[in-house]
């Protein structure tokens, strides 16, 4: 069943649609992306099938790239917000590239320095939002930032239509439609790229458990879909990802969100991942040190009749954000595959195995970040509709930049409202 999915694939990969471009464009042949396993390890290797292989090399760099992962973590938000760039840059340069192959726009006038300006340009527009957001009180005190957030929109805006008019001015002739091609291409890249991993950030904020929970989620469901699916899998899951299982995508969903509420568990008993990621004006630098809010505090719940003859429990005491993480990992198992999914559509319609070959058996970065980014829009949407509330301290941050006559119209309209509410009349009679 597999080799006839496969086989069918190979004749859906070219439609109508693709001829035409072909004919247009002069031919899209593959791009040619192979991993380069290291040398070590292709000799450590040799007497294993290519399966057995595969299955060593993706768990060997796995588990690296895990490691990895926990000693950015330790180094801070800092670091962790650096990465979250490094990590944006090499997928937009990956999709780019792509782009410029598959439609062979090696003659397009300015298309890869425009495309590099664009990146520019967004970025200072979403950076610049998150500076005046979380570091108002910095901005306030330097004029030079001070002025650049006043006018930062406008700034923005200016820069962005200046690479509007450098790509008309680059437009010729005998390559009109494959120009706006690559103009739709890099903006499409820039929305699917730039905006998530900006929303990466805002989470990060929220506290390092809205980063780090929902990130690791994503890598189990990954990792156990795919143990599950190479030693139990029998049965197709969708035609874009032949490899691709129910056994996998079942045994991936259950492992995931026990995993979710075990790390919930552990992570919620540490201020330091719970806090939000607040900056520190005295000392100049990032703190993480609160008194935890009621999500991460332990409560008592009763348990479902039904459950408890199983259990032989009747209450059972956790931390009200496992209960958050069940949605998230439940996310991350069943709406989270379809990134890649989705990446998987994207790579058969240009005919390529992966992204780029960055990581030996797991192709470019982009291939590992297909569906964190789609989780990442996700947390964001998520904390804003369930979680966050008003920030007290940021209104004060802005009601101490007005003018006098506005912050006494604002007090003796608070003042009135109170007075209104009886909460005032008490406080003078006590």
């Amino acid at each position: 069943n597999l080799q006839e999915s496969e086989s069918e694939n190979k004749l859906d990969g070219e439609t109508a649609s693709d001829s035409e471009s072909k004919s247009e464009f002069g031919g899209s042949p593959p791009v040619p992306t192979s991993d380069d396993t290291p040398e070590v390890l292709n000799r450590a290797l040799s007497n294993l099938s290519s399966r057995w292989k595969n299955w060593w090399v993706r768990g060997i760099l796995t588990l690296a790239m895990i490691t990895f992962f926990f000693i950015i973590i330790y180094l801070g938000p800092m670091v962790l917000m650096t990465i979250v760039m490094c990590v944006q840059i090499k997928c937009f340069h990956e999709i780019i590239t792509i782009g410029y192959n598959v439609y062979h726009s090696y003659d397009l006038p300015w298309f890869r320095t425009l495309s590099w300006y664009f990146l520019l340009c967004v970025n200072y527009f979403f950076y610049g939002e998150t500076v005046t957001d979380y570091f108002f009180t910095l901005v306030q005190r330097e004029e030079p930032l001070r002025i650049l957030s006043k006018y930062h929109r406008f700034i923005s805006f200016a820069l962005y239509l200046t690479g509007f008019c450098m790509f008309v001015l680059s437009l010729v002739k005998k390559h009109y439609r494959l120009q706006f091609y690559m103009f739709g291409w890099t903006h499409v890249t820039l929305l699917i790229v730039v905006t998530q991993s900006h929303l990466i950030i805002h989470n990060l904020f929220e506290g390092m458990i809205w980063f780090i929970v929902p990130i690791s989620c994503v890598i189990c469901n990954d990792i156990m879909a795919y143990m599950f699916g190479f030693f139990f899998g029998r049965t197709p899951l969708i035609k874009l990802s032949p490899k691709k299982t129910w056994e996998g995508f079942i045994g991936g969903f259950f492992a995931t969100v026990l995993f979710g509420l075990l790390l919930s568990y552990v992570m919620s008993g540490y201020r330091c991942f719970t806090c939000p990621v607040e900056f520190n004006n005295d000392t100049n630098s990032f703190t993480v040190d609160c008194e935890p809010s009621e999500l991460f505090q332990l409560q008592e719940y009763n348990i479902p009749l039904v459950l408890q003859s199983v259990v032989g429990w009747k209450t059972v005491r956790m931390y009200p954000f496992q209960i958050h993480s069940i949605a998230l990992s439940t996310f991350a198992s069943l709406i989270g595959p379809f990134g890649g999914f989705f990446a998987s559509g994207f790579k058969r319609a240009f005919k390529i195995k992966d992204f780029a070959n960055t990581i030996p058996g797991h192709g470019g970065i982009m291939d590992r970040f297909d569906c964190q980014y789609l989780m990442a829009t996700f947390v964001n949407v998520y904390i804003a509709s369930f979680i966050r509330g008003p920030n007290p301290s940021k209104l004060i941050q802005q009601f101490l930049t007005l003018r006098p006559d506005q912050q006494l119209h604002i007090f003796n309209t608070l003042k009135a409202h109170l007075v209104d509410k009886g909460m005032l009349g008490g406080l003078e009679d006590a």
